[in-house]
């Protein structure tokens, strides 16, 4: 039986071999006179194509690459060089030369141990200096002051307090290194809280589905228009790269932040003390103002009595204050609340109008007075 396996197994495997070479391959044919084909005419460019162009084109100029690094010396020797630290995108925000970033791109030479180079749209390298931070923001403004490529291409300034979930957005920056790049997108909400690097939590996002990876942070988020309208800031990805939601800092904000660290190099301004629901909850229930979701233990607001939301028994939701007013100043978001504190100094007093008791029969308007302290 075994001698017949055999047998079997060496015929098959014969038959294979014997058919195998003995099949015919045809051979690759070749033309000599092989031409590439004819181009076809695309037509013109569509509207909206060319609009996307336009708005790189007018904006690119604006966009730089932002490097840091550190003199170290090497263990064993005393050779001094240079390590790199980080690398992330900025833009030019005037005619003086003034460079908007994130804090976390320049976090490691902060305080003034390193070196930032910026390099602009024509390849050209300048060192900047730091004018200030802040943290709690995740910005921070850098100056050039040897600047040898003529006139400063500062970017066209937006607003976000009108921005709406689903309007186009288009992100600029340096990912992974790589030449000004640009990604498109939407805004896929508003009013986003996330925790930044140095564990602070950031209020009042723009959150976007345009690719935002590593070396975009810093870089503007654009409208249709051109126009500025939030700073790139943060992606939410387990693996750190685009996973299809990127946050950006209102231009609201960094209007207000910015003028204050170029003015005094430091953000030393009070705050209220209370945290807003996203502008959803108020087109939900149809209301106008910053509705007060928590209030900060040993803040301000608590100390004024200002009323966060809670759940309360059966699991009710009870609505918090609804600001609708500070000093004379009408308030309809957490940016508008951000903008009066900037007015204001430590020990300044508020006259904040609030409405108490939405949607129930208790319904009133309440003017508390707020004392401000500095922001820890």
């Amino acid at each position: 039986m075994r001698l017949f396996l055999y047998c079997l197994v060496v015929a098959i495997f014969g038959a294979w071999v014997i058919s195998y070479w003995t099949t015919k391959v045809t051979p690759p044919s070749l033309n000599p006179d092989a031409q590439p084909r004819t181009v076809t005419p695309r037509g013109d460019l569509a509207e909206d194509e060319k609009s996307t162009i336009d708005l790189f084109q007018k904006s690119a100029d604006s966009v730089v690459f932002i490097t840091t690094s550190q003199q170290v010396r090497r263990y064993g020797s005393a050779k001094i060089s240079e390590m790199a630290t980080g690398q992330g995108s900025g833009f030019v925000w005037d005619h003086e030369g003034h460079i908007i970033t994130n804090y976390h791109v320049v976090k490691s030479i902060a305080n003034g141990s390193g070196l930032a180079r910026v390099t602009f749209a024509d390849a050209s390298t300048y060192v900047a200096s730091i004018v200030g931070t802040s943290p709690e923001h995740d910005l921070a403004v850098l100056e050039v002051t040897d600047f040898q490529g003529g006139a400063f291409q500062p970017i066209e300034v937006g607003q976000s307090a009108d921005l709406q979930v689903g309007q186009k957005v288009f992100a600029i920056g340096n990912p992974f290194g790589f030449d000004h790049t640009l990604t498109t997108g939407v805004i896929s909400g508003l009013g986003r809280s996330i925790e930044g690097e140095d564990g602070r939590q950031i209020d009042d996002l723009i959150q976007t589905d345009a690719a935002i990876n590593p070396g975009n942070s810093g870089g503007p988020l654009l409208d249709s228009g051109g126009r500025l309208i939030g700073v790139n800031s943060a992606i939410y990805s387990p693996s750190g790269a685009y996973a299809g939601i990127g946050f950006a800092i209102p231009v609201d904000t960094v209007n207000s932040v910015v003028t204050e660290l170029i003015r005094h190099g430091e953000i030393k301004r009070p705050y209220l003390g209370v945290q807003i629901a996203p502008p959803t909850i108020n087109a939900r229930l149809n209301i106008k103002g910053a509705l007060v979701a928590e209030v900060i233990p040993g803040s301000p607001a608590e100390a004024a009595g200002i009323q966060p939301t809670i759940i309360a028994q059966q699991n009710q939701i009870v609505l918090g204050d609804l600001i609708v007013q500070i000093d004379e100043s009408p308030i309809q978001t957490h940016g508008d609340i951000v903008k009066e504190l900037f007015k204001h100094q430590v020990g300044d007093v508020l006259r904040v109008k609030v409405v108490r008791g939405l949607y129930t029969e208790k319904q009133r308007e309440v003017d508390l007075n707020v004392e401000l302290k500095e922001s820890i």
